[in-house]
């Protein structure tokens, strides 16, 4: 399906078109992207995009380390929602290790991932809103995305990347000040983020600078690979959370939302009820939390406590073992997808009985959908490929791995 022109028959391509370079350095393009525009006036004739600008060799990194040392790596893929990376991981370890792991630690994982993704979410609407023009609505998220990243350092010290969860479940518990800051942030969230909802969603000029900006055909999102937000703002209700459900999701109830048009205003619609719905998720799996153990009791990847470190040699035999990286994992080959902030972000990973990975490709759900973004800004004006861009939430760290 060719993406409607706006061209009428009476414009005239004779004359020299502008080339225009959108990027790397625009704000909008992260310092990353570089799209080599032809332009017609405004407009936006053809679109050639460049990648490479960030390539860190992920792959290639993880083929030299051990793997509870892989984690760290898929931090920087999808930064804005790092713990869903780093859960992903663990869990194609674990399908190939067969590991089982407790209800708990799943339920916890649950917690974490939903948490990633109302915070991926808020970052990319926010962010559209800020480029028709709309500041106020950002800060006021950012002040709420903000309280998730407490929660992140009460469950593991860090922020932004992570390193989150183990092997076999997660580190530590829950801690009583995660519990207190998860249930005011239940508490007083939802109402914050319907005022936010308010200032954009029929807003006038937001929606008509969103409403047909970069739209895209269920058909050609398909044929590209899209999944994510950007494939059910198409109408298609495709989410591995449902399909090929993993820590437990099938115990929880939540709809799909699903757009129409594919385009800026149905990615922006599709998220903010995305939102609603991990809400919706992560009260089902806090007031459920089930009792035992937060690990599986797999004692080759959980580091032992400092306390039997110093005193039992059977401890520190296994603590020397992971630290160091002697730990192999069974032949093999797997796949293991996770539901991202974006999309589905898959490991195929390949084992040779070794300490490291003989083969791991990340699929990552930026580097398919920016293979379209020329065909979506054709014959739109110049300014609606920025909203494009952004409704698409291509996160840099995962375009060139």
């Amino acid at each position: 399906m060719e993406v409607q022109s706006y061209f009428s028959t009476t414009d005239s391509l004779d004359g020299e078109l502008a080339t225009l370079n959108l990027g790397p350095t625009h704000p909008a393009t992260h310092g990353i992207f570089q799209n080599v525009l032809k332009m017609n006036g405004e407009r936006i004739v053809s679109a050639e995009p460049t990648i490479g600008y960030i390539h860190r060799a992920f792959e290639k990194l993880a083929e030299h380390r051990p793997f509870n040392q892989i984690t760290p790596i898929t931090d920087r893929l999808n930064y804005c929602s790092s713990p869903i990376n780093n859960m992903g991981w663990h869990m194609t370890v674990e399908k190939l290790a067969k590991i089982e792991v407790p209800k708990r630690a799943q339920y916890m994982r649950v917690i974490i991932m939903e948490l990633a993704r109302i915070s991926d979410h808020l970052v990319c609407d926010s962010v559209i809103g800020v480029d028709t023009g709309a500041l106020t609505g950002f800060t006021y998220m950012f002040q709420e995305r903000e309280r998730i990243y407490e929660m992140y350092e009460e469950v593991c010290g860090t922020r932004l990347t992570t390193n989150i969860g183990r092997i076999g479940g997660m580190e530590r518990d829950f801690s009583p000040a995660f519990h207190q800051k998860l249930k005011t942030f239940l508490r007083d969230f939802p109402a914050k983020f319907e005022e936010f909802n308010k200032l954009l969603e029929r807003n006038r000029i937001f929606m008509d600078r969103t409403i047909g900006a970069g739209p895209i055909s269920a058909e050609r999102a398909m044929a590209y690979g899209f999944t994510g937000p950007n494939l059910r703002a198409c109408g298609v209700d495709y989410d591995v959370r449902v399909m090929q459900p993993y820590s437990s999701y099938e115990d929880f109830d939540f709809i799909i939302p699903v757009g129409g048009q594919g385009d800026t205003y149905d990615r922006f619609m599709v998220r903010q009820e995305e939102i609603r719905q991990s809400l919706r998720i992560i009260h089902q799996a806090y007031d459920n939390l089930p009792q035992g153990p937060y690990h599986a009791d797999v004692p080759d990847y959980y580091l032992p406590a400092k306390d039997d470190v110093y005193t039992k040699m059977e401890a520190l035999i296994y603590h020397f073992k992971i630290v160091m990286g002697e730990v192999p994992i069974p032949k093999g080959e797997v796949y293991h997808a996770v539901e991202a902030g974006n999309g589905e972000l898959g490991f195929y990973l390949v084992s040779d009985g070794g300490r490291q990975p003989y083969r791991l490709h990340f699929r990552r759900p930026c580097f398919i959908y920016y293979q379209a973004y020329p065909e979506m800004i054709k014959g739109s004006m110049l300014s609606d490929a920025i909203l494009t861009m952004s409704s698409m939430n291509v996160i840099a760290g995962e375009l060139d791995a």
